[in-house]
């Protein structure tokens, strides 16, 4: 008896590890992409700004950056992300920082979500997804199905970058679940520190 209570239990702890571990990978855990070390130039890019110009990252050079990687507002966690972040915004600004998003999302959504959160905040988009796949931030089917005739099937994998004013990347958070994004404060605290 004891022996058949011995198994079941040991089964169970079996079952319970396996679940966590097809969990994590299924969530995230993961590593940080070769081009977003701190200490490395922010790799070459263009993205459409929400007026439709063309935007390089060049065009970043000569103050501070905080860049966040954001999947859209029809992310209930990257929403949140955004809503903190404007409290600190203008303590960012003060500092001479600039605040771009970028996000696959289309521009009219871009624009909407700016008058939302009533910041100036600079919108970049990335459409086809080119800039996350140069930077390894493609999350396959992230998206979830009711949106996905809106945003396609495939999203931004959450990432902060705090970019100095000569263009080299000094902070990266690249969140490790869906859930989570880097503290507001401590993007505010990275570009004190430049």
């Amino acid at each position: 008896m004891q022996l058949a209570i011995a198994g079941g239990v040991a089964a169970a702890i079996a079952v319970i590890i396996i679940g966590a571990l097809i969990m994590r990978r299924k969530m995230g855990g993961r590593s940080m992409p070769p081009g977003l070390q701190p200490g490395q130039p922010l790799p070459a890019f263009d993205a459409l700004d929400e007026d439709g110009k063309i935007r390089h990252s060049d065009d970043l050079r000569g103050r501070p950056t905080v860049i966040l990687f954001v999947r859209g507002s029809w992310c209930p966690f990257c929403s949140r992300q955004v809503a903190n972040l404007t409290k600190h915004y203008k303590d960012i600004n003060e500092l001479g920082a600039r605040l771009i998003l970028i996000t696959p999302k289309p521009l009219q959504t871009t624009r909407r979500v700016a008058k939302l959160f009533e910041v100036e905040f600079e919108f970049w988009l990335d459409d086809d997804l080119a800039i996350a796949n140069q930077l390894g931030l493609v999350l396959s089917s992230g998206v979830p199905a009711d949106y996905q005739n809106e945003y396609g099937k495939d999203t931004y994998w959450p990432a902060s970058i705090v970019v100095d004013g000569n263009g080299i990347i000094r902070h990266t958070w690249l969140s490790k679940f869906i859930m989570d994004r880097p503290d507001p404060a401590k993007l505010f605290d990275a570009v004190k520190s430049l």
